[in-house]
Formats: structure tokens, C-alpha cells, sequence
């Protein structure tokens, strides 16, 4: 079955764009909240780093999710659309000055601190401003994901976090600092999980952790717990809704949440993913000496997880109702890896057609680039069409 879009006015705008559906959009975050809200003191950050369109990230705010940072520039992006600054949290392995200074300023609820070194340049910086920066650490759980192995984060071996063995020596350090404030733990095992027990974990994992720093008398005032919830690509219109209360409901089950502690949430890939569809418009149909190409105006440089990750996104012909056949969809990139998909079955498709990439609002738009001097994609949502 083919996803409904308004294709009589996709034909008048230039290929390739993204398409929003806002609609799914708000339905997925009275999801969200419907499920969270089932439980006290759950609060959801959406993950700017999936998709910073402004009129997505506006829907979004409207719906009083916070926002989870990676970079400076996604604070301002932020603070634009109109998250409140007491609902920012702000991660990221290499935070510059500029960056922290801007956190600083604007009094973000947290800065999630992922070395010593940044935590003593946080706390100088805080210091100049006369102010006190919120710190939260966060840990390497060294939690396995069943997930790719390029998207994995919580692993001894990555680059994130602090290792658990330091985890005491730096809560210790921070209580010895004057501009900063430890307030909680920070985690995040990876993103696309979708088998419950890795949340379970972590769960674990955490609880250990708690019970370890209460026999040495240090209390944490909050949790986050990251994201990584993922979404069905093979089937965006049966399942366009990822299992939010199944990922809820396990943190509530298994995780020992202590009555003063508030637990955070960072949804990205799962709030916006199933709402974005690259369109794009066929260029040729090609013959090989054994295999047939459909060769679209869009590439890797508007798409790059298929590149990147061999990622699987489904792709309809959705002007076409004619009888299928095997075709490999390729962009018009001087890459190799320029390549969506190989041998899948297309309605006929000829010079013109409309192809529908599904699936791809999160990590879509906000990684295009302009290799080849290629222009970025536009993104439009259901209200503008």
C-alpha cells in the first residue's frame, strides 16, 4: 500500500524537497505525551540533532517537549522557535566556549558534561559571568545496543561519556568547584532500538549505579536516559507510530526512579522519522547489461544515510500504477555509494515520476550538503502545500 500525498502539488515544486506530513507529526507527539504523562515526573527533550527545519521544530514546541543540543547552533535554533531555555539540555563530546558561553546566557536547564577537562573550562567560564552553570555527567554504561554499529554510543570503546569507575571522583571534583552544580546522570546506549530489553538494560545498569552513590551519600536529583527508540522503515504505513508506550512503560517498570528524582527523556529519530518523505523526480530510466536503473535528481547529498549506513528506506513510485519491476534507484552524484536502493520492485517508472524516499525526517534534511556544488533541499509541511 502506498502512502497518500498531494501529488498534484508536488508536481509544481522543484526536485528534489522533503515533505512533512504535520499531521502524523502532531498525532506522534499527542502520542508521546499521552504515554509519558502516564507517569510522574517523565519529561521529553526532543532531539534537535534528527531534524532542525523550523516549521518542524516549531509543531514540536508547540506540543511543550524540551529540546536536547548537541551544538550551539541548535541552542539558537532553539531559542528561535521557542523553546523555553529552562527545557534545554545540551550534550556534545567537544562543547567550544562559544557554545558554553551561550548556554550560560541563556540559563539552559543542564549541560550534560562528558570530561573533566570540559567540566573545569565550564566552571571557569561560569565564573567570568559570576553565575553557576547546572552540570549533569554523563556515564558510559558500556550497555551493548542491538542496533548499527555506527550509532552505538554507550560502549567502553566510544567516544561518549565518562567511564563508570570515575564516575564518583568527578561528582566529588564538581562539589569542590564553586561556579558549578551537579544536578544528575546522564546516558544514552545508541539510536534505531527497538528490542525493549537494551532499555532494560540500562535500567539495570542505572540502578547500580544509584544504589552505589547512596552508600557514599551522593544524591542525584535527576536521571536522562537519552533516546534510541526506533521506528519501523519497512512498513511506514502500518506502523507509523513507534511503541511509545512500550519504551515508557519499561523505564517505569524497571528503573528504581527515587520519589525526588525527575526522569528525562531525548526522542529524535522516533518523533519526526515516519512524518518526512524525500520526493523526488526521475531523471532516466537506464537498461544495464543486467540490471535496470532509475536514475532521480536526488542524491546522497540530500540523503545520506543509505550511503553512510547501507540504511533501508522504502521508495514508491507514487504516480505510477502500472504492473512492478526491478529496478535499482540511483542519484545523479559522482559517487558510487550514490545508490538508495538496489533491486526493488517500482511500479513502471518513467522520465517524470514522482519517487517517495519514506522515512526520512530524521537525519534527512539536517545532514544534506552541497558536495558537487549541489543546492540543499527545501522542506515544506502539509500548511504550505
Amino acid at each position: 500500500m502506498k502512502g497518500t500525498f498531494p501529488i498534484e502539488k508536488f508536481s509544481r515544486l522543484q526536485t528534489p524537497f522533503y515533505y512533512y506530513d504535520t499531521e502524523l507529526l502532531r498525532t506522534t507527539l499527542r502520542a508521546i505525551n499521552e504515554e509519558a504523562g502516564k507517569h510522574q515526573r517523565f519529561q521529553v527533550h526532543y532531539a534537535v540533532k534528527a531534524n532542525a527545519n523550523p516549521k518542524v521544530l516549531n509543531v514540536i514546541c508547540q506540543a511543550g517537549l524540551g529540546a536536547d543540543c548537541v551544538s550551539g547552533g541548535e541552542i539558537e535554533a532553539a531559542l528561535k522557535a521557542g523553546f523555553p531555555s529552562n527545557k534545554i539540555v545540551y550534550a556534545g563530546v567537544g562543547k567550544s566556549d562559544w557554545e558554553i558561553n551561550l548556554g550560560l546566557d541563556a540559563g539552559i536547564l543542564a549541560f550534560n558534561v562528558e570530561s573533566i577537562p570540559e567540566l573545569e573550562v565550564i566552571n571557569e567560564l561560569a565564573a567570568q559571568k559570576n553565575t553557576v552553570a547546572k552540570v549533569a555527567f554523563r556515564i558510559n554504561p558500556n550497555v551493548g545496543a542491538h542496533t548499527h554499529a555506527n550509532i552505538t554510543t554507550g560502549l567502553a570503546e566510544n567516544k561518549f561519556g565518562i567511564a563508570m569507575r570515575d564516575m564518583e571522583d568527578v561528582i566529588n571534583y564538581a562539589a569542590s568547584l564553586k561556579n558549578v552544580v551537579f544536578t544528575g546522570l546522564h546516558f544514552h546506549i545508541g539510536s534505531q532500538i527497538l528490542e525493549m530489553d537494551d532499555f532494560k538494560a540500562l535500567c539495570n545498569r542505572i540502578n547500580d549505579l544509584q544504589d552505589q552513590l547512596e552508600m557514599h551519600h551522593i544524591v542525584v536529583d535527576s536521571i536522562n536516559v537519552g533516546g534510541g527508540l526506533g521506528i519501523d522503515y519497512n512498513h511506514p504505513n502500518r506502523m507509523p507510530i513507534p511503541d511509545f508506550k512500550a519504551y515508557f512503560d519499561t523505564y517505569a517498570k524497571f528503573l528504581k526512579l527515587r520519589p525526588h528524582q525527575t526522569l528525562h527523556f531525548e526522542l529524535g529519530r522516533a518523533v519526526v522519522a515516519q512524518c518526512g518523505t524525500l520526493i523526488t523526480r526521475t531523471l532516466y530510466v537506464k537498461q544495464g547489461d543486467f540490471k535496470q536503473f532509475a536514475i532521480v535528481d536526488a542524491g546522497m547529498t540530500d540523503l545520506i544515510r543509505p550511503a553512510l549506513y547501507n540504511a533501508y528506506h522504502k521508495i514508491e513510485n507514487i504516480t505510477s500504477n502500472e504492473p512492478v519491476e526491478t529496478y535499482d534507484v540511483v542519484g545523479p552524484i559522482c559517487e558510487s555509494s550514490d545508490v538508495f536502493a538496489k533491486a526493488i520492485d517500482l511500479n513502471k517508472t518513467h522520465r517524470g515520476d514522482l519517487i517517495a524516499i519514506r522515512s526520512a525526517g530524521a537525519y534527512g534534511e539536517i545532514m544534506a550538503s552541497g558536495y558537487n556544488c549541489r543546492q540543499l533541499p527545501k522542506g515544506y509541511i502539509t500548511e504550505e502545500l
